[in-house]
């Protein structure tokens, strides 16, 4: 069983983020602001793994990685976290990414969180540490269960309609982009590519592929697009007020 403690992470910053233009012309994605907020979603990440106990940060930077890096070097950073950038010279992809990244963690034999850069959520992190190690998985996924954007109906076992439902949570989970990893998983990550298609089925053919849900009631949200962008700008200020 591995070890519980997790003071290390990396988070995948290096996307173009595409289809967040406009607002990723002049910014790399982890340094967009969720409106209402005054801060990007990266010093958010970085907060949350502060409280979770982690101490060292990769960030792994690509498209416009000057304007991130210059936002470290004056941001007011967790007391006690270090972080430090790595930059893809050419796209390698998610797996690839981490790969990249995971060569500059500063404790190689000790496992790591990740998490991509446009997630907005926040959860034990400990407890899934705790999980992945109960079940000596050398991999472990959180799952989200975002909500429908579709109103749906409920019918009985004649078919007649019984209720209807607005944007009802998805009764499959979704990967929500944030991990656990243990020490011999980097060395299972494509140089260049995607894990979901290629370490993740290896994994889960091997049954050391591990699936934590994220408890009810928990926000989240993955910042892919402008949709979504003033989606959580409306999400959140309900949540807050």
């Amino acid at each position: 069983m591995s070890s519980t403690t997790v003071t290390q992470a990396v988070i995948l910053a290096g996307g173009t983020g595409s289809r967040l233009r406009p607002y990723t012309d002049d910014r790399p994605k982890a340094m967009i602001e969720i409106p209402g907020t005054g801060r990007p979603i990266i010093a958010h990440q970085l907060d949350w793994l502060a409280e979770e106990g982690v101490t060292d940060v990769i960030v792994s930077c690509g498209h416009l990685a000057e304007v991130l890096q210059d936002w470290l070097k004056e941001a007011e950073l967790p007391a006690g976290l270090r972080v430090q950038t790595v930059v893809e010279s050419e796209p390698l992809g998610r797996g690839g990414g981490l790969k990249f990244a995971s060569r500059a963690l500063p404790r190689p034999a000790e496992p790591w969180y990740a998490t991509n850069a446009d997630i907005w959520t926040r959860f034990s992190l400990r407890k899934m540490s705790r999980f992945h190690a109960e079940r000596s998985a050398t991999a472990t996924l959180a799952l989200a269960r975002p909500r429908i954007p579709w109103g749906v109906v409920e019918t009985d076992d004649r078919g007649r309609i019984t209720d209807f439902i607005e944007a009802p949570p998805t009764p499959w989970p979704v990967n929500a982009g944030i991990y656990v990893f243990s020490p011999d998983f980097a060395g299972l990550l494509p140089e260049r590519g995607d894990h979901e298609r290629t370490t993740f089925p290896q994994l889960a053919r091997e049954r050391r592929l591990a699936g934590f849900d994220i408890p009810e009631g928990i926000y989240w949200r993955a910042i892919d697009n402008a949709k979504d962008l003033r989606e959580a700008a409306k999400e959140l200020a309900a949540h807050m007020g």
